[in-house]
């Protein structure tokens, strides 16, 4: 959750909000103190599904990507640098008037104030509860910092933009889980896609009927289009942990979170773990795949009839879970 410190930055004299005019918040979380800001007159732009929709909920104008023109911006930064760097582009060239950048320490924001000095004339950086707010006029200084903001194809052939899980690389657990997934029949659920590397290498079993990538983030389900291009792929922009069909499908596989921002919270994959099994027929199973310390075999012999680790590597465990207990009515 960010602190207040927007709103003591404001009445500290960092920023004066303008008297009209859009106001833009790059990729504020849900619980964000943003009472500093008339509602009515704020675009949050945030591609998250779960805190896109929280806001929406709330009555702002919520939206995936930037609409229009903006009198003054916010940007709340992301972990990622390249995506905070991306998003201090955007806002700088879609805003006629100021400029805020806000985040916490642990998200890097003291390297960033630094960055952004050496490009615009930067105030001094409001320090408060382990992090900093500053401002600065919209200037096209940062242009070049948006050149990777668009999926780019890596030498590996997949499509991956900063800000998305494993930007990187392929991630070392969904490649271990591909490489174990036996003779896959029927309809599918890929739960927590990602770029959808784990899903493309499904897809090369012709005995797939239909495989579901639901993804929260945007950013990455965009990439997943360019990356699985196979016709028997369908999209969802979706809560893993709330999503449903109209018919229960015969697999789900998986490759969950477990951090909520830095903390480790093992809850998180117990969520996207019973959300599957409740997406399944009776017969259904999941194959999910999971750092070693995470303890989730308890959580699945709640779920299924049967639980067994199938195999893994040195940091991580491939789990198989067949039969749900509980029936899709139940949920």
């Amino acid at each position: 959750m960010r602190p207040t410190r927007l709103s003591l930055a404001q009445d500290g004299g960092t920023f004066a909000l303008p008297d009209e005019g859009t106001i833009a918040v790059f990729r504020p979380r849900w619980g964000d103190d943003l009472a500093a800001l008339p509602k009515e007159r704020v675009q949050i732009v945030q591609g998250f599904k779960p805190d896109h929709d929280a806001f929406a909920q709330a009555g702002y104008d919520a939206q995936i990507a930037p609409q229009g023109r903006f009198a003054f911006s916010i940007v709340c930064i992301p972990r990622a640098k390249a995506e905070a760097r991306v998003l201090i582009a955007q806002a700088c060239a879609l805003t006629d008037g100021v400029v805020v950048v806000d985040g916490q320490k642990t998200d890097g924001i003291d390297s960033l104030y630094k960055a952004c000095r050496k490009e615009a004339d930067v105030t001094a950086a409001f320090s408060k509860a382990h992090g900093k707010t500053f401002a600065f006029p919209a200037t096209d200084a940062f242009a070049d910092w948006a050149a990777s903001a668009s999926p780019q194809k890596a030498e590996d052939g997949f499509y991956r933009r900063p800000g998305v899980f494993s930007a990187d690389g392929i991630d070392a657990g969904s490649e271990a889980l591909a490489n174990a997934l036996p003779k896959l029949k029927g309809t599918g659920v890929d739960l927590g896609a990602g770029w959808g590397y784990l899903s493309a290498q499904a897809l090369a079993q012709e005995t797939i009927k239909t495989l579901h990538l639901v993804e929260a983030e945007a950013a990455a389900l965009d990439c997943a289009r360019l990356n699985v291009t196979n016709p028997r792929a369908q999209f969802h922009w979706a809560d893993a942990t709330r999503f449903t069909l109209p018919d229960p499908v015969d697999f789900v596989l998986t490759n969950p979170p477990f951090h909520t921002e830095r903390a480790a919270d093992p809850a998180i994959g117990q969520a996207f773990l019973q959300a599957a099994a409740h997406l399944l027929t009776p017969r259904g199973e999941v194959w999910a795949v999971a750092n070693r310390h995470l303890p989730y075999e308890a959580h699945l012999a709640t779920l299924f009839q049967q639980v067994e680790e199938v195999g893994g590597t040195r940091g991580f465990k491939l789990l198989r879970a067949v039969r749900p207990m509980r029936s899709r009515s139940s949920r």
